[in-house]
């Protein structure tokens, strides 16, 4: 490798050809960086005292050299965006001087000829610049001033236009533009190809641009070290067509999201976000992965692409899949994507019947929407999916399903009937983040026809004017204020209309019985609204209670008999444990001094978390979130407490807690902590809660 650094402009002038390679990202530049150059430019052409302006790096490969000496083309390893959005720059620039030179070597024929085409050349070799796939006839489109392609690239387009706009803003001054290119400086790094590692040196340059994705970075390593006809096969067989099924702008967005699906699917385990290209290149090191070769890992890579286009990007053909994968869209249900492919996949392939399928994404739905309303933590929802498929039995796969939903613990349950109904009745849903998800989905509940809510608007039947208007307060009498504060945001006073200017704070009579009021709403929703006389608190919770068994039925829980749950591990209640109570614990009897400190104590674990429970075994008392954080054994003189967590991931700046680690105790964990007195408990406690907050995190240990 050899770097030198060099005038832009004279780079450009004298390199014969920049080509970027096909396994390179498209130009991704946005309005944001071409803003940020075009300040540079300014401002480095009204610096008198300035020279130069450093813009980054230029890395390239030409077989045989480390400078720019013979008319082959240059492999542009990083400095696209740059190269890209410079090339623009020039056009634009071109485009406005006419036949005036503002600045000496700043004349249109001078930018064409220099340093966006070589007039000498034909067909490919005339141009200075040759991007991939859509950008490449965008950009020649470009320079030769020709109309765009019909699929033409969105981001070429419109930071040329931006760039049109800024040059033409400038009118006949257009010397400082001219001076400001003229000092754009670069680092020219050129490689040896027998020498140096492509792949390494890309993963290593820090750009001033836009930073790689992991979606680039993978496909640059699957691409960049094969044979230029290898290269060529691949991506046009396989890349290129994913890239085209998730279009141009949500290839960017989305991919790298796609891709930490795809591996948790493959390897079972979720990689951290930062490190999702580190994850890829692990599983095509495994052995059966390499062995099966890269041609068959990008074909499956292309295949569960499409399974989650069409059900991330509105893909699906099947209308009846389609609505379900809008549903868990509209609830924003990412963390799903790992259990969603492989059902996918199985369906695909047909070892998942449609109808089957259908009901699993119902159940995805019900098990997230039910959460919600009970406000249980979404913590573990990630961990929860992308292990769920590994207990599956294919054979029996929608009853494996269901079977393994319900038998989820604590933190993971699926809400059972009662506490889904008893929350949904009764909490805030006008400011949930999905009111407008539930809505259109009970309005929906039974119809052949959607109906699209989006043009209706929500409806507060008793209003939310904070300023109750006298009349509302007379209907609804003496405890109006309470009503109105414990009321308004409920369920049964919340439903849709297109009439809500004419409504406004009306009194319900006439809310009812104008021009398209209540009774003539032709709305599931409003269906006996119509008929009731007066809008009162047992109004509001009778329409509720309606509406909350109707949403049972939309969000339906599993029903599985009990001797099937009990064939997927299930205990039968003959092989339930004896129940044990505190007075089983002698140190724990009543009027001892362990019994005070240990209420004390026992009071403010329960209140760590809404999700902790306490289950007195014969040894010892566990408390428990989705599996044991702290166990309690009672000790004639103190209470000795196990923590469930490895003791070097432990912050005890006191080092009260010892290291118990492969020692035989009662109780779950690795960390021994001794509490004595009740002034202890404070500092006792933000030990535990880092045994919480680590399982809640997923990073759970085996409890007895």
């Amino acid at each position: 490798m050899k770097a030198t650094e060099a005038s832009l402009l004279q780079f450009l002038k004298k390199s014969p050809q920049f080509v970027i390679p096909i396994y390179q990202r498209t130009y991704s530049w946005t309005e944001k960086e071409c803003d940020q150059l075009w300040s540079d430019v300014i401002r480095a052409g009204e610096n008198d005292d300035a020279n130069a302006h450093f813009v980054g790096s230029v890395v390239y490969v030409e077989k045989g050299i480390y400078q720019v000496s013979s008319q082959s083309p240059l492999l542009v390893i990083d400095g696209q965006q740059r190269l890209t959005t410079v090339t623009l720059l020039l056009e634009a620039l071109s485009r406005h001087l006419g036949d005036r030179e503002p600045v000496e070597g700043f004349s249109a024929k001078k930018l064409r000829s220099y340093y966006l085409l070589n007039p000498l050349e034909d067909g490919d070799k005339a141009f200075k610049l040759l991007l991939t796939q859509t950008d490449r006839e965008t950009l020649i489109n470009l320079v030769q001033q020709r109309p765009l392609p019909r699929e033409h690239s969105v981001r070429v387009q419109q930071n040329f236009e931006f760039f049109d706009q800024k040059v033409r803003r400038l009118g006949s001054n257009l010397e400082l533009l001219c001076r400001g290119l003229g000092k754009l400086m670069i680092v020219d790094v050129a490689l040896n190809r027998e020498q140096d590692n492509p792949q390494l040196i890309f993963e290593s340059m820090n750009s001033t641009g836009r930073e790689l994705s992991q979606a680039d970075l993978i496909r640059n390593y699957v691409l960049m070290g094969l044979e230029p006809e290898h290269q060529t096969e691949l991506y046009e067989l396989h890349w290129r067509p994913m890239e085209l099924e998730f279009g141009q702008e949500s290839y960017g967005s989305y991919f790298d999201a796609f891709m930490r699906h795809y591996l948790t699917v493959k390897t079972g385990d979720i990689p951290n976000v930062r490190a999702v290209y580190e994850a890829f290149k692990a599983h095509a090191s495994r052995p059966e992965v390499a062995e099966a070769g890269v041609d068959e890992l990008v074909k499956d890579v292309q295949l569960y692409a499409g399974y989650y286009c069409s059900m991330a990007l509105g893909r699906e053909p099947d209308p009846a899949l389609k609505d379900s994968f809008q549903d868990l869209r509209d609830l924003r249900v990412d963390v799903a994507y790992p259990l969603l492919l492989e059902l996918y996949h199985d369906y695909a392939n047909a070892t998942l019947p449609r109808e089957d399928f259908l009901r699993a994404l119902q159940l995805i739905e019900s098990y997230v929407f039910r959460r919600a309303i009970c406000a249980i933590p979404t913590n573990s929802l990630n961990k929860t999916f992308a292990t769920l498929g590994r207990s599956l039995k294919k054979d029996r796969y929608l009853e494996s399903l269901e079977a393994n939903f319900l038998l989820l613990p604590s933190y993971r349950r699926f809400p059972n009937d009662e506490e889904f109904r008893r929350e949904l009745e009764t909490r805030d849903m006008y400011n949930l983040p999905r009111r407008s998800f539930w809505l259109r989905r009970l309005e929906n509940h039974g119809r052949k026809e959607r109906v699209f809510v989006d043009e209706y608007t929500i409806e507060h039947i008793m209003p939310q004017n904070p300023t109750v208007p006298e009349e509302w307060k007379r209907e609804l009498g003496p405890e109006w204020e309470r009503i109105h504060e414990a009321k308004l945001h409920t369920l049964g006073n919340l439903t849709l209309t297109g009439y809500n200017s004419e409504y406004s704070d009306r009194p319900f009579r006439q809310k009812r019985d104008m021009p398209g009021g209540f009774r003539e709403s032709p709305l599931h929703l409003n269906r006996g609204i119509g008929a009731v006389e007066q809008w009162s608190e047992d109004q509001i919770e009778a329409r509720a209670a309606a509406l909350s068994k109707t949403a049972i039925t939309v969000w339906q829980r599993p029903d599985v008999e009990k001797s099937v749950l009990t064939a997927y591990g299930a205990k039968p209640r003959g092989d339930a444990r004896p129940e044990y109570g505190l007075e089983d614990h002698p140190h724990l009897s009543a009027g001892r001094p362990m019994r005070r400190l240990f209420e004390a104590l026992r009071l403010e674990l329960l209140a760590l978390d809404p999700n902790i429970g306490e289950e007195i075994l014969k040894l010892y008392i566990a408390y428990k979130a989705e599996t044991n954080v702290v166990d309690i054994v009672p000790q004639a003189t103190r209470l000795r407490l196990s923590l469930n967590m490895p003791f070097p991931e432990l912050l005890d700046p006191k080092g009260v807690a010892k290291d118990v680690t492969n020692l035989g105790r009662w109780g779950n964990g690795d960390v021994e902590v001794g509490l004595s007195t009740v002034g202890e408990i404070p500092y006792v406690l933000g030990l535990v809660r880092q045994s919480l907050e680590r399982q809640l995190s997923n990073g759970t240990s085996a409890a007895e």
